[in-house]
């Protein structure tokens, strides 16, 4: 299940004054329609976990900072990607997988979700960081 998971490799740009970010297009791969994007704020450190949808599909895109992603099968098996100015790439999650992310960012970051369904409280579910073990301090 953790193989579904997508990598893209995205552009930027540079131009004077500011450099451009693409995040997706209409043929992008992974793209699976369009619900709605929201951005998330995660302070240097904070930990969010965990969550799994029954329904979205996520294109998760780190703008601005440096985010560590632990997604999980919940049965002991873990893909962790850090993602973010450095690693300037998109990951696109299916439904079904447990995930939880880490600001690795001094300032903090901005993540960026791009989902293929409006946000539906009924359609996630979630656990206590606790509840599924990991070493967030660990590669």
């Amino acid at each position: 299940m953790l193989d579904s998971i997508i990598v893209t490799d995205l552009k930027r740009i540079a131009v004077l004054g500011g450099d451009v970010l693409h995040a997706m297009r209409i043929d992008s791969p992974g793209y699976s329609g369009y619900g709605e994007s929201y951005f998330s704020i995660i302070e240097s450190g904070a930990i969010k976990a965990w969550k799994k949808h029954s329904k979205m599909t996520l294109n998760l895109v780190v703008p601005q900072g440096m985010v560590k992603f632990v997604f999980t099968d919940g049965n002991g098996n873990f893909l962790i990607k850090e993602i973010g100015e450095q690693k300037f790439t998109r990951l696109t999650v299916p439904p079904g997988i447990w995930f939880g992310f880490r600001g690795l960012g001094a300032a903090g970051s901005l993540i960026l979700n791009i989902s293929n369904i409006l946000h539906d409280p009924r359609e996630v579910e979630r656990k206590e960081s606790y509840e599924i073990p990991y070493d967030w301090s660990c590669k």
